[in-house]
Parts: structure tokens; C-alpha cells; sequence
């Protein structure tokens, strides 16, 4: 199998004039590009870095983070790209976690970087300065002259993404560059792409989807059109003017684009291909987006950062709320929680946690010096993923929250996932979480957090979960009307700081 290097080097000699990358104003072709990925490679090297060693990168979705993501893959160097967010502390954490041997950032990340004393003992490589003039200028490693470096195999470790650390400190997620392109041939499978596709780079590339956007792209001479960060008028910008064929995108993004004062669906056009992924996306944004783009493939893609790719359904639209069937390099299953082994497999309907094959070639080995961790997710050759769901009798999965978010009311199991869609499809709900509220007679009670679009009270959403044939007991006991619901950098609601901020609230009144 080639390692991703070789890959690249493959789609530059098949189509060296193709359009590799674009980042507003700047364009690269794949030959253009690999003389500068060559070059900051060569740089790597010539400040001690070396196959096998960390490079730490915070910076935004710039043509500059590319560059660096690929220079990695040739010179076998692991790419550690962390959220451009972080604080001086996560960055300290990840530095020295990954016992990392340089760290790249740019405006965006510097503030926290140069917090770091730790920083300041390994190479630092700085996009425009950013306050730092002893600094290596990424400028500086472009225009270099040398031989073609391909260091890495394909058993080696091309990536190391951090989980999120929601329930403790974050853990690492060593990926090779075989699981890699293995993960990318799949995306570029199921997305039905051809060649010279366009898809839409804002998804960090600190995550999952904004990887295997980019390296998806490679594969299929296509081109990665950068957008530093999330902006629903510049978004709509860079696919207007790069004429984007795809989309790859969190439900959330997609209800921010539709919504946005300046959309329109000629703004769109070009957009051929939809795909999500990171959360479920309820019933009613699932009608509102497919009117929108009225798109020719609508894929729904669950997975995480240890297995790329669970499930995928490429008619999102004609099951709601349904995540497909196993994917390509996977098999799944349904056990109960706290399963001792995963051949308890239940029976269609019944819902429990899912978990998958650690034997598909899209899948992690283990997480960085974290055996606590691997032992409790993993366990005889399958990755618990601490996700509920249900098959059903079609073999559909649907995924029904975290364990952790699973409501327990009067001792029935309810999921949120069932009531958020039902109460997403009121046209007067704009978004909408369900999660259980401490309670001393029924232990919790259903709440529902809403985001309202116009006048609505809690009277008419109980008749439209009662006229939907919601079962009593897992209608909403108590709506909370809210400004916003709280998301994380890729969009992904955070349930929990609802619980929280509610929590606190309820024990100051």
C-alpha cells in the first residue's frame, strides 16, 4: 500500500496543472504545490526534525496549515494539529504529552504558544511573526531547492488528533498513514467524487472531517478550497467564487449557511454533493438543507476520530435520523451497556451501546500512552464507542446520544435524539436539545432547551410532541427558551454546558 506521500506524488504526476489548493486569492496547481510542500519538508528537516518526531500545529484552515499537514506525510514526521482555541495550558498538555519536538502556529494560536515555556525550548515556526522574532518564519522554509523526501512507510504514524477530553484530559489518537488513506479512499467511495471535485476546507483541520477532506481531495486530483475560519458570508463566498462541487460539513454549519440573510440557492449552484457528519441532523434542517441545495447525493456519515467511518447512508433523506449501514472497512454491532463481551449482540429494535471492528483498515491501534483508556474502549478486537443506538428491522442504525446523555425519567430510558427530532419539525422551532433535569420524584425530568424563530409557547410545542405520537413519558415535562445553544469549535452542541449553566442558575434562584 502506498503511505500518503506516494499518493500525492501520484496525483501530481497524473495531473500536474490540476488546481491543488486555493485560499482566497492564492492558488496552487499539484505541481506548483509539491515544490512547496517539498520545501517546507526539507526545512523540517534542517531544524531537527525527524520521522517519528511530533510536530504540534495551531492555526486556522489556512494554505499554510496544508502545506505543513503534507510536508509531514514526506518527511515522516507526525502531524499533532490542536484546536486553534486552545489555551496555554491545552497547548502545554499537548506538548508535552506528545513529547513534541516543534510547534507551527499563527495569529490565531499565538497568544497561547508564547505562553508556553515549553514552547520556547523547541522549534518554533510562526506564520507572520505573530510576536515571536526568534521564530522561524514559515516564509522562510519556501523557495528551498533539494531531493524529493518520501520517509514514511505505510505502517508509520502519519497523524495524532486529540479527542476532545470532555470526560478527562484529552487523549491522543495515533492514526497511520495507511488507516489514513484507507479512510480517504473510502470517503471519496461513498461520496460517489470524481476527478477535479471541489469540496469546501472550513472544517478544522484538527478534526477528523477537515482531514479527510483534505487528503480525500489528493486522491482524486481535486482541489481543497481553504477557509481560515467559519463565516457563513465568506463560506458563501469561497464556494461561489471556487465554483465548490461538495460539502462536508456539521449540521450545525448547514443550518448557519441556510439561514444567513445573504443565501441563495444560485450562491449554491455549484454545490453538487452534500455529506454531514459530528451530529445527527434532525428531521426538519434535513428538509430545509435538501431544499436548499436540492443536491444529487445527501450522505449521512457516523463516525469518530479512532475509526473514521461507522456507518454511512447516501440517502440521508428518506430516513431521517437513520445513520445507514456499515461502511465500507467496518462492521458494527449492538450489545448491551456494560456488555462483558462483544458477542452479546441484541435483537433489532433494542437499544444499547455501539461498537466496531478494530480489524477495519480505517482503525486506530490504540491511544498515545493512555492503557486506562484502551482498556476500557477496547476490548477483544472491538472499539466500544460509548454511543447508543438501535438497529432496525431494515439493519438501519439509528444513534440515539451518548451513554452519558441517556435520560433515565421514572426508571424508563428515554433518548433525546427521538424528541429533538420531533420538536425540530415545528416550523416555529429554529433548534432545539433535549436533556434530563435533576428531579426528586422522577430522578429527571425531560427538558427541553429551544431556540425559537417566532412566537411559540409551551403549550402548542406539548400539542405537536402529543399530535407526532411522542409516548408520554417521554414528552418534555419543562421547554427553557434560550438565545443560543451553546456549540463547540466544529459544532457540535454541548448538552453539558446547558446542563451546567442550568444547574448553576437553579442554585442561585
Amino acid at each position: 500500500m502506498f503511505d500518503l506521500g506516494r499518493s500525492f506524488l501520484a496525483t501530481v504526476e497524473r495531473r500536474p496543472r490540476s488546481i491543488a489548493i486555493t485560499d482566497g486569492e492564492f492558488r496552487r496547481s499539484y505541481a506548483e504545490w509539491l515544490e512547496d510542500i517539498q520545501s517546507v519538508a526539507r526545512g523540517l528537516e534542517a531544524l531537527g526534525l525527524g520521522r517519528g518526531d511530533h510536530l504540534i500545529v495551531v492555526m486556522q484552515n489556512r494554505w499554510q496549515m496544508a502545506t505543513l499537514h503534507w510536508a509531514c506525510q514526506f518527511a515522516g514526521i507526525i502531524v499533532t494539529p490542536i484546536n486553534w482555541r486552545s489555551t496555554d495550558r491545552d497547548v502545554r498538555y499537548c506538548l508535552e504529552d506528545a513529547e513534541a519536538r516543534g510547534v507551527a502556529f499563527d495569529a490565531a494560536g499565538a497568544e497561547a504558544v508564547l505562553a508556553c515555556e515549553e514552547a520556547y525550548a523547541i522549534s518554533r515556526i510562526a506564520v507572520g511573526g505573530c510576536g515571536d522574532d526568534a521564530a522561524v518564519a514559515f516564509e522562510s522554509l519556501l523557495g528551498g531547492q533539494g531531493e524529493t523526501l518520501c520517509r514514511a512507510r505505510p505502517q508509520d504514524i502519519s497523524l495524532m488528533l486529540y479527542t476532545s477530553g470532555t470526560s478527562g484530559r484529552p487523549k491522543g489518537v495515533p492514526r497511520t498513514h495507511q488507516a489514513e488513506r484507507a479512510a480517504a479512499m473510502a470517503h471519496v467511495a461513498q461520496n460517489l467524487y470524481r476527478h477535479d471535485e471541489r469540496t469546501l476546507g472550513v472544517m478544522p483541520l484538527y478534526h477528523t472531517m477537515g482531514v479527510r477532506s483534505l487528503l480525500s481531495m489528493a486522491l482524486i486530483d481535486g482541489a481543497f478550497v481553504c477557509v481560515p475560519r467559519f463565516d457563513p458570508e465568506a463560506t458563501l463566498e469561497a464556494i461561489e467564487r471556487d465554483r465548490v462541487t461538495n460539502l462536508y460539513l456539521v449540521p450545525t454549519l448547514y443550518h448557519m449557511l441556510i439561514e444567513h440573510p445573504t443565501f441563495r440557492a444560485e450562491r449554491v449552484a455549484s454545490v453538487d454533493k452534500i455529506g454531514f457528519a459530528g451530529a445527527a441532523m434532525s428531521a426538519g434542517l434535513m428538509a430545509r438543507v435538501e431544499a436548499a441545495f436540492e443536491p444529487s447525493l445527501f450522505v449521512n456519515h457516523y463516525g469518530c476520530s479512532e475509526i473514521y467511518t461507522f456507518t454511512i447512508d447516501q440517502r440521508a433523506n428518506r430516513k431521517p435520523g437513520s445513520s445507514g449501514r456499515a461502511s465500507l472497512n467496518q462492521r458494527i454491532r449492538v450489545v448491551p451497556v456494560d456488555a462483558a463481551s462483544p458477542d452479546e449482540v441484541l435483537p433489532a429494535g433494542q437499544e444499547g451501546e455501539i461498537i466496531a471492528d478494530l480489524a477495519g483498515d480505517e482503525a486506530f491501534s490504540g491511544y498515545w500512552r493512555r492503557p486506562e483508556a484502551d482498556q476500557k474502549s477496547l476490548r477483544d478486537g472491538w472499539y466500544f464507542t460509548s454511543d447508543m443506538g438501535y438497529l432496525d428491522e431494515d439493519g438501519d442504525l439509528f444513534v440515539t446520544g451518548r451513554v452519558d446523555d441517556l435520560i433515565i425519567t421514572g426508571g424508563e430510558n428515554v433518548s433525546p435524539a427521538e424528541i429533538e427530532n420531533v420538536l425540530s419539525l415545528h416550523p416555529q422551532v429554529e433548534e432545539v436539545v433535549v436533556a434530563g433535569l435533576p428531579d426528586e420524584q422522577w430522578g429527571q425530568i425531560v427538558t427541553a432547551f429551544v431556540k425559537v424563530r417566532g412566537a411559540v409557547d409551551e403549550n402548542a410545542l406539548s400539542e405537536h410532541c402529543n399530535e407526532a405520537g411522542l409516548t408520554r413519558f417521554k414528552r418534555p415535562r419543562r421547554y427553557i427558551f434560550v438565545e443560543d445553544i451553546p456549540k463547540s469549535a466544529v459544532g457540535k452542541v454541548l448538552r453539558r454546558v446547558l446542563l451546567d449553566d442550568r444547574a448553576d442558575s437553579l442554585a442561585t434562584d
